[in-house]
């Protein structure tokens, strides 16, 4: 068999999967009740509040003031 025709045939079987997979997630996501959903959301916004991604403000603020002293320290030596 010539490896275009295998190749397009395991593309569209991908494509196949991932419809089947995102109409599942969809159909679950109908199913649940607005109670639900509230108490999943309120669930996940408190894990965002306990679990920090970027730091503190401070250090954050640090990190900015280094950056741009690089910046500058790099357009001198032009």
């Amino acid at each position: 068999m010539n490896p275009w025709k295998v190749l397009g045939l395991a593309g569209l079987a991908g494509v196949a999967a991932a419809g089947v997979i995102i109409t599942r997630e969809q159909r679950q996501r109908t199913q649940l009740a607005p109670e639900e959903i509230r108490a999943r959301l309120q669930e996940r916004l408190e894990r965002a509040r306990t679990t920090p991604t970027w730091g503190t403000v401070s250090e954050m603020a640090a990190v900015g003031s280094r950056d741009r002293g690089c910046r500058q320290t790099h357009d001198d030596a032009r």
